[in-house]
């Protein structure tokens, strides 16, 4: 059974984005890599079950 979302669910996702990309202006690409990777994890905590990161880390992967 799938459990994580693949279909559009944002709200606002062209503001969504628009932050995002703010976020990162200005940083070199070392800091874009660990500013993206403390996102991850803080996005991953609020998720917190482990099948479901499991999940969503393979269909990432299968996509890239």
């Amino acid at each position: 059974m799938n459990t994580v979302t693949t279909t559009p669910n944002i709200t606002d996702p062209d503001g969504f984005y628009a932050k995002l990309i703010d976020m990162h202006d200005g940083l070199s690409d070392d800091d874009s890599a660990a500013l993206n990777a403390r996102l991850i994890l803080v996005l991953a905590n609020h998720i917190g079950e482990r099948s479901v990161l499991d999940e969503a880390m393979e269909i990432a992967q299968k996509t890239g």
